[in-house]
């Protein structure tokens, strides 16, 4: 991934920040993204204001954000050579509670932020007869919990597990790799967010007895990003939450 480029939307904070400082030591160019601008900053300069690393902020629910980083991309590095779609909104509410402008939120920003994105950076993609394209999803859709009612966000992820498969089927011939990348509970700053005080003591949900930690979706995201015969796949990178269970 040396001098690759490297498109990465919630950047700021938490699994994406993470993702970003993976790229970045190992000399990818790298585009980070946030609606947070302070956050953006602060991750940029606490990352030492690499100059194989640029940032723009910008809400990836507007089609025209996604344009941007595009643009970006190719008048700093020159190519767009990875896209990690991973800015998104997750928090649990009983089905029953669910209002109108809970759906907005989480299809507008999980879902269409996605979509818009990829559908800015596939044109370029498809110019220079190569990509990847790296969404984040959740293993939930494919694992329900009842003590964590999510139907609003989980809708909009499990909609994005399906587009991974369609956009694979679509762009393949063009040798465009899109894969999903499904986390358990992972250390991060959208755990207390949530409510969840203690995100250790959700280690049961995984058969290895721990929860996640971000450096090790970045390992995923790396590993996808070079992979050039992976495409149409969900990894659960999730500590076996959806194989089984402990007693």
């Amino acid at each position: 991934m040396k001098n690759k480029t490297i498109i990465i939307t919630g950047a700021s904070t938490g699994i994406g920040k993470e993702i970003a400082k993976y790229f970045i030591t190992r000399e990818s160019n790298v585009v980070m993204n946030s609606s947070n601008e302070e956050n953006l900053r602060k991750a940029y300069n606490e990352f030492g204001s690499p100059s194989n690393a640029i940032y723009l902020a910008g809400d990836i629910s507007k089609q025209e954000t996604g344009q941007n980083l595009i643009a970006l991309a190719l008048k700093k590095f020159n190519s767009v050579d990875v896209l990690i779609n991973n800015a998104g909104v997750f928090a649990p509410k009983p089905f029953l509670d669910v209002e109108e402008k809970d759906l907005d939120l989480y299809w507008n920003v999980n879902l269409k932020g996605t979509y818009f994105t990829s559908q800015a950076a596939i044109p370029q993609m498809i110019k220079q007869k190569n990509g990847s394209i790296i969404n984040i999803g959740t293993v939930l859709v494919e694992h329900a919990i009842d003590g964590f009612p999510s139907t609003a966000p989980i809708t909009s992820k499990g909609a994005i597990h399906s587009l991974t498969r369609q956009l694979a089927a679509e762009f393949g011939k063009n040798n465009i790799k899109v894969n999903t990348i499904a986390p358990g509970i992972i250390r991060s700053p959208l755990q207390g967010k949530i409510g969840i005080e203690d995100a250790d003591s959700l280690a049961g949900l995984h058969l290895l007895n721990r929860i996640g930690e971000a450096n090790e979706i970045a390992e995923a995201a790396y590993y996808l990003a070079t992979a050039n015969f992976v495409t149409g796949e969900t990894i659960n990178v999730a500590g076996g939450h959806t194989v089984g269970h402990t007693i």
